[in-house]
């Protein structure tokens, strides 16, 4: 089974505030473990060690544009597996588009 990653955005403020409240909203109705983190971006600038151990295995992340999620990773030393990760846009699509596409992450 994928993990599950939503990023909240705190920081940088670019994802639409009702898609965000909706895609946490939904996984956490979902009854799915899921891990919420506040800020992808703040975490690569600190080299979080977290962001390794979500780019261990396969994940689906919910954040904002794929390849800035990316980099953020690899700029984190922590590159993700193409073949393991997917990543959902909160910025340029729905919120039921991004929780129908987790719902179908395992």
């Amino acid at each position: 089974m994928s993990r599950l990653v939503y990023c909240n955005c705190s920081f940088a403020r670019v994802l639409p505030p009702d898609v965000k409240a909706q895609v946490l909203d939904g996984l956490a109705a979902s009854g799915r473990a899921f891990d919420a983190v506040p800020d992808l971006c703040e975490m690569s600038a600190r080299k979080d060690p977290f962001l390794v151990q979500i780019a261990q295995g396969p994940v689906t992340i919910a954040a904002c544009y794929p390849r800035a999620v990316r980099w953020l990773f690899s700029a984190a030393s922590a590159p993700l597996d193409a073949e393991q990760a997917t990543i959902l846009n909160m910025r340029a699509d729905s919120a039921q588009s991004v929780l129908d596409a987790m719902g179908k992450s395992d």
